[in-house]
């Protein structure tokens, strides 16, 4: 059944400029915007609106501001409008008026049907004028205004009192969801294994129901606390006395420091488009050195994990805070670039270390095995014996961290084939090499006393 919705009635606005907007985007999926936009102001009460506002805006957290005459321009009532116009909705405006159905009949003739709307739930219901009830008439229903209240787009409006009259422009601070950002690096490995480039995008998706052109933009790395809505109604903030400083021009991402996060700015306008994702390059570096380490964690697996061990230091080509993301490490095989494996770093600020874990090693292997245990006839003590066996199928030897976790109230390792440094209470690590086309054995004893 077709039904095509005519609408004889139009919107009428008043003329609004607006002028470049500010967007920073946090981790958390939401963004605060700052907007600025021009009015045509008369003196005494009239409304004032836009309607190129975030479908997903938060209405309690809109901050209006008129940047001259604020003391002569008053704003005593503020409203958010979000009943857009859909079929349905004009529809069920309707119930009880009269409504036109035309339609072609199978012989191709037209046909008119007036009637009064009775139901669209389910199905449209009319009666006709002859008294007849039509059931989900086809054809193309005529309507002869857009019903009062429903909207074409959001609507943000005030209604103000005003002193002057002449041109004023109004700056509009508020919170919007459907904003969310991320980072992606692209690493790739030196043939010898020895360093990376690293190439830092960032990802920015919006979905917050409108798009800003040529907009500042921000990016806030970090956890920020939020509190959800408890369905208070929207409440006015007055902000005369607030300033906030243009973005300084830079080449392109600039990072500092800012409260307990760090922002990174684009030094040049961007555009952002509802329903889009955009890439934007944040840095890149060159030649960041790299250890490539093997670690076998013998109480958790059976294999040996491959990962590449860097430091995020100004010595390293590196040194700005890293805001969290995955990292795609990719090498050259001698033909093209070949993908060798991923991981995820957390937010990691200037001189910490970054340890990527890109997979487990085809032709180093290890074998763990308890060989003996010894309980003492009160129960009180236990001697264990653990011997670890690695095997290294490579043309050259290789180093591998063998990695012991050792529980109880009160341990010590009694004998041990190789040295080892202990990292935390219940943790021992052994750093072996092993040759190539070789194997090599780790063996210790540990006494555990209650």
């Amino acid at each position: 059944m077709k039904k095509t919705l005519f609408i004889s009635a139009l919107f009428i606005f008043l003329p609004v400029l607006s002028y470049s907007a500010s967007v920073t985007i946090y981790n958390n999926d939401f963004a605060l915007v700052r907007d600025t936009k021009e009015f045509d102001i008369k003196k005494g009460n009239q409304r004032i609106e836009i309607d190129d506002v975030a479908s997903k805006i938060d209405a309690t957290s809109v901050l209006p501001k008129f940047l001259s005459d604020a003391d002569k321009i008053s704003i005593f009532e503020q409203n958010y409008d979000f009943d857009l116009v859909n079929s349905s909705k004009l529809l069920q405006k309707y119930i009880g008026e009269d409504i036109i159905v035309d339609r072609i009949l199978p012989n191709s003739k037209k046909e008119q049907i007036s009637g009064k709307l009775l139901a669209v739930d389910g199905g449209v219901i009319i009666k006709s004028q002859n008294d007849k009830i039509i059931i989900n008439p086809s054809g193309e229903i005529s309507l002869p205004k857009v019903p009062e209240g429903l909207m074409l787009k959001p609507t943000l409006s005030w209604q103000i009192n005003s002193k002057v009259e002449g041109k004023k422009k109004l700056e509009l601070f508020y919170k919007t969801s459907g904003f969310s950002w991320n980072s992606d690096y692209v690493a790739v490995l030196d043939k010898n294994d020895k360093s990376i480039d690293l190439n830092a995008w960032v990802t920015i998706n919006n979905m917050s129901g409108t798009s800003y052109k040529n907009a500042n933009l921000k990016l806030v790395a970090g956890d920020v606390n939020t509190v959800r809505a408890t369905g208070a109604a929207p409440r006015l903030m007055m902000a005369k006395n607030m300033a906030v400083a243009e973005d300084a021009v830079e080449a392109s991402f600039a990072e500092e420091s800012f409260f307990e996060y760090h922002i990174y700015k684009l030094s040049r306008k961007t555009t952002l488009k509802n329903n889009e994702n955009k890439q934007i390059e944040l840095t890149s570096a060159q030649k960041v050195p790299v250890e490539k380490k093997y670690t076998f964690k013998g109480g958790s697996n059976s294999k040996v994990e491959v990962t590449l061990n860097l430091k995020n230091d100004k010595k390293s080509n590196l040194g700005m805070p890293l805001p969290k993301g995955k990292v795609r490490v990719f090498k050259n095989d001698g033909d093209s670039l070949e993908f060798v494996g991923e991981d995820r770093i957390e937010h990691t600020p200037e001189n910490a270390d970054i340890v990527l874990k890109i997979g487990n090693a085809f032709d180093v292997t290890a074998e763990r095995t308890r060989k003996n245990v010894v309980r003492s006839s009160n129960s009180k003590q236990t001697e264990e014996t653990y011997e670890i066996k690695l095997k290294n199928a490579k043309s050259e030897p290789v180093k591998v961290d063998v990695v012991e976790h050792i529980y109880g109230s009160s341990w010590k390792i009694l004998s041990n084939s190789d040295k080892y440094v202990k990292k935390d209470s219940n943790t021992v690590v052994f750093t072996v090499e092993v040759p190539a086309k070789g194997e090599k054995k780790v063996e210790y004893k540990v006494k555990y006393t209650w």
